[in-house]
């Protein structure tokens, strides 16, 4: 008995300090976030038209009047497509989506970090009525939100995606992760690099609210991978693009020859099919 009480003195470690309360218990296992499905559905579509329409792009254009190139090859998409953007500033959104044509902008939704504009589910619920955003994970974890992200490309909509996954501190384009290229891969979509100047003087890291600048976006050719590429391959090519896209001049390789561009603006023909009767 002298042995068993010298056993368990000796495990209980009495001059060690106890917490005064212990910790709450959190959940095994996280609920999942929603894709927000509502946000893409009627009557919200024709609400955020409105919104747009009335309130952020003319706000966008009062404020920094942003000078768009390459706009012509997102003018009539044929596929959806995966607008890859530098990150430097939460203006970014409102800039690339002012970029785009109405019939784009209506079909595209914005890939937000879920651990910032998701944490409190009324942020995310007026971000996503004003932008048509979904939670996109960028801390690990991130298969479910891939997922959600192909399904998305897979069933007819534009993906705004941040490679970089958070802004840069300093405006400078930081090294891109390779879930633009999973997702290029994954379901055959085109990525369109597009490079944003001048947000970073607009509105940058803890800053609340805009000033006016000068804001030039730029819109590089769609890219799709080779059938050999590897996913970082494709991706770092990607990047590449964006970061050719950042220099004063034009840049053919990237924005496209004249030629070209002026091939992307020839208004489509109608095709229509029948028995000719």
């Amino acid at each position: 008995m002298v042995r068993d009480v010298g056993r368990v003195r000796r495990a209980w470690h009495w001059n060690t300090p106890r917490p005064h309360t212990w910790p709450e218990q959190g959940p095994v296992v996280p609920v999942p976030a929603t894709d927000l499905g509502w946000a893409r559905a009627e009557p919200v579509r024709s609400i955020r038209w409105l919104i747009q329409r009335a309130l952020l792009l003319p706000f966008t254009e009062a404020m920094v009047h942003p000078k768009v190139e390459g706009r012509e090859f997102v003018r009539d998409l044929e596929r959806p497509v995966i607008f890859a953007a530098n990150h430097s500033s939460h203006a970014d959104t409102s800039l690339i989506l002012h970029s785009l044509t109405d019939a784009a902008r209506d079909r595209t939704v914005v890939a937000a970090a879920a651990d910032y504009w998701f944490k409190h589910p009324l942020l995310g619920n007026v971000v996503s009525l004003f932008l048509n955003t979904f939670p996109f994970s960028r801390t690990g974890g991130a298969q479910a939100q891939l997922h959600s992200s192909s399904q998305l490309l897979k069933s007819g909509w534009n993906l705004v995606l941040f490679p970089e996954g958070s802004r840069s501190p300093d405006g400078r384009i930081q090294e891109f992760k390779p879930g633009v290229g999973y997702l290029a891969k994954e379901t055959g979509t085109p990525v369109v690099p597009v490079h944003i100047q001048g947000a970073f003087q607009v509105m940058p890291r803890h800053q609340p609210l805009p000033v006016p600048g000068k804001v030039r976006v730029r819109i590089g050719k769609p890219m799709t991978p080779e059938p050999k590429e590897g996913t970082r391959e494709f991706t770092a090519r990607v990047e590449k693009a964006v970061r050719t896209l950042s220099a004063d001049s034009r840049q053919p390789d990237v924005q496209g020859t004249w030629i070209e561009r002026w091939r992307a603006t020839k208004p489509r023909e109608l095709r229509y099919e029948g028995n000719g009767s």
